[in-house]
């Protein structure tokens, strides 16, 4: 049966391993996805769990919560705005200087459908926010994920980056349109703003898949989720208002969300493919979208952007 019939493709409470000793990451760890992510970590026993979130109180309501819940848990909080790349540099800094390891990186932070805008470096805001941000936290975390496998051989570390079916269904005809992205881009619908950062994110993982096989690297799609993403599409108020009581209506709890990225991150070794994209729960699907010349293209312009605001470039494996 699927993930809707009697019997679960993956069960959180069942399927995810003692985490003792371990330490997880989860950007957008305040709400929706994310929140989902950090409930059913808290409940196998991390070391730690480093909530990264733009908004203070609904990160400590989140970790109030789950510590009610689960009083043993660990749970460190971290100032994260993936619109600012100096708030990006500032918290990969304080992770690193506290961080003795990390094992489970869940890259879920993320808008939708957004008004046209510009980060404050200047990037369209969806891409900015789902990739540019993601992109250098990673980049600038990657030393300490590669210290941990260093001196933890047997580390089944996992990176997981939270995508949409809107990278396939949704972006560009032509896949990436790289040059817009240093605008708002605003002539394209919100919704391929958001798919092609979403399509950024299949791309980026199917990348640093190959560059650092050790690593499992992997997209997802988490399916259609009550989540307030969809509440603050602000692009068209008919988009927000057509969109949001669909996904009331045949949306899946956070929680029941969460459990493809979950999968992602804790199924056996053997059943993932590195690089690859999955929608729920645990099907891979691919698209003429998804390609390694795409997966280069976007890779060396997302590096020399990043080069562009001071970055020193991903560490050998």
């Amino acid at each position: 049966m699927g993930v809707f019939g009697s019997k679960k493709v993956f069960d959180p409470a069942k399927d995810i391993p003692d985490l003792s000793g371990k330490i997880a990451l989860v950007t957008g760890g305040n709400a929706g996805i994310g929140a989902g992510f950090v409930r059913a970590l808290a409940a196998h026993n991390p070391d730690s769990i480093y909530l990264c979130a733009r908004t203070q109180s609904s990160a400590d309501a989140t970790a109030k919560a789950v510590k009610e819940k689960h009083p043993k848990a660990t749970i460190d909080i971290f100032s994260l705005d993936l619109n600012s790349l100096d708030s990006v540099k500032k918290c990969a800094a304080e992770i690193t200087a506290k961080a003795p390891r990390l094992d489970y990186i869940f890259l879920n932070a993320g808008i939708s459908a957004t008004s046209p805008a510009v980060t404050k470096e200047g990037y369209e805001t969806q891409f900015g926010i789902n990739h540019i941000g993601h992109a250098l936290f990673l980049q600038l975390l990657m030393p300490t994920i590669l210290s941990t496998k260093k001196h933890h051989p047997d580390a089944d570390i996992r990176i997981l980056l939270t995508s949409s079916l809107a990278a396939r269904n949704f972006s560009p005809k032509t896949g990436l349109v790289l040059p817009q992205m240093k605008s708002s881009a605003s002539t394209l619908h919100p919704m391929a703003r958001y798919g092609h950062s979403k399509l950024a994110n299949v791309l980026f993982a199917r990348k640093l898949a190959t560059l650092y096989p050790s690593i499992t690297t992997t997209s997802h799609h988490p399916g259609t989720v009550k989540s307030e993403i969809w509440g603050k599409a602000t692009d068209l108020k008919i988009l927000a208002a057509v969109f949001s009581p669909v996904v009331w209506l045949t949306g899946v709890d956070t929680d029941v969300g969460a459990e493809t990225g979950l999968w992602t991150a804790f199924v056996e070794k053997a059943r993932v493919r590195n690089g690859a994209y999955y929608e729920p729960v645990g099907k891979e699907v691919g698209s003429e979208k998804f390609s390694d010349r795409s997966a280069d293209e976007l890779w060396e312009w997302t590096n020399k952007e990043l080069e562009g605001h001071g970055a020193k470039g991903w560490p050998d494996a």
